[in-house]
């Protein structure tokens, strides 16, 4: 099925693309538009105030420009940068930790950190490869249930204000895959609008609230942020998002200066992280649009489209705080039900890859069922210890199919 999907969107592209910096815009227009509700659910999981997580919004997509403009212009190559979306689901199902906000941020910078070494020190980055992919997948899979729930839960509890989100969604995923997401978001949005207009007992809209704005937070560290959000939130971003990104550049031609990619995003998300940023790191998804054949025929010039990327970025950053503010004010259904649309996509991948193979599969499931039962032990989230259960069980289960064999 993905390949045939592969196929079908290379024809979508090449009926679309034209010029390089027509493709960058589109990338970050998608790129934004699919999943910004889910950074914003995830930094409000982890005790982000509304000004606290347009403050995260806005500085990601500005570290993010930095980052692309730095790498491109510097390899002529269409390396585009994003969020953490899968890691922004984490934050979702992770929910507060010791220390609360400050500490989340803390934690944050550590995961910088971290990606920061998986460049310098091989063997760190060798230890992450050691972990199975279907385990790493399983557990993406097992935090994004609760959340892809939501879209159901919210049909059924107000059903007036997600029925438009839903259906739009499935309609225009018969058209086209790649803007399905955003017109539901969009969707979203128009609903949000006019319950918050039509809504004159509460608070309103006011203008001076969507004024984007940076917000510093002094980070801290606690054990249970580092265990439950730090490490889960590295391993995330590094096998659903950098690893998947170098792969993606790869089929389409291009070299990724590993090294430094890992210390540009890594620094990113050091110096992001008391602004309420969460991850810088490689595109995946939409890392194709900007190297594939919606940047034109030329491939030499298919990097002047991560530089339009990254100049649109910064005009979307400019949009972080009337967001946040929307949402903040519009009824509690709206952004779980957006932000599960936004990730089914993910889901779907997640779970083809986790259980994919034969061998292994049982770990994979227990690993999914733990980060999916949403359980808190010792203060530390289900993600962490999902991974220690997979972990625990594959020997054990490698162990029975070679006695069998």
């Amino acid at each position: 099925m993905s390949g045939k999907h592969d196929t079908e969107q290379a024809a979508e592209d090449r009926r679309v693309g034209g010029t390089p910096w027509l493709a960058g815009i589109v990338t970050a227009v998608v790129g934004f538009s699919s999943s910004f509700v889910v950074v914003l659910a995830g930094l409000s999981a982890v005790g982000a105030s509304s000004a606290e997580a347009a403050s995260g919004l806005l500085v990601l997509c500005l570290a993010q420009a930095a980052g692309m403009l730095w790498l491109s212009l510097r390899h002529r190559t269409p390396l585009t940068l994003a969020w953490s979306t899968p890691g922004a689901a984490l934050l979702v199902t992770t929910g507060a930790v010791d220390g609360g906000w400050a500490a989340a941020v803390g934690a944050f910078a550590v995961t910088g950190v971290l990606i920061v070494l998986t460049g310098l020190v091989p063997w760190l980055g060798a230890l992450v490869a050691r972990i199975p992919p279907a385990i790493a997948r399983a557990m993406l899979a097992g935090v994004l249930v609760p959340i892809c729930l939501q879209p159901v839960t919210g049909l059924v509890e107000a059903p007036l204000l997600v029925g438009p989100v839903v259906a739009t969604w499935f309609l225009v995923h018969l058209l086209s895959r790649r803007w399905a997401v955003p017109a539901a978001l969009a969707v979203a949005l128009l609903v949000a609008l006019v319950a918050v207009l039509a809504d004159r007992s509460g608070p309103g809209l006011q203008v001076a609230d969507a004024v984007p704005a940076l917000t510093w937070t002094t980070p801290t560290w606690t054990l249970g942020a580092v265990l439950g959000i730090a490490l889960p939130l590295y391993v995330v971003t590094m096998a659903s998002q950098n690893v998947p990104g170098v792969a993606v550049m790869a089929s389409n031609g291009y070299a990724v200066p590993w090294r430094e990619s890992m210390g540009v995003t890594g620094l990113a998300t050091v110096a992001a992280a008391p602004f309420g940023g969460h991850t810088v790191n490689l595109a995946a998804i939409t890392a194709a649009m900007a190297a594939g054949p919606l940047a034109g025929p030329d491939r030499s010039r298919r990097w002047l489209a991560a530089t339009s990327a990254a100049a649109t970025y910064v005009v979307l950053a400019l949009a972080s705080a009337g967001l946040v503010t929307l949402l903040a004010a519009a009824p509690p259904e709206v952004l779980p039900a957006a932000a599960g649309l936004a990730l089914l996509g993910t889901l779907g991948s997640a779970l083809a890859g986790a259980l994919a193979a034969e061998e292994g599969r049982e770990a994979s499931v227990v690993c999914f069922v733990v980060a999916a039962s949403g359980v808190t032990v010792l203060g530390i989230g289900a993600a962490p210890w999902a991974l220690v259960a997979a972990l625990v069980v594959l020997p054990f289960v490698r162990n029975r199919a070679v006695q069998s064999g």
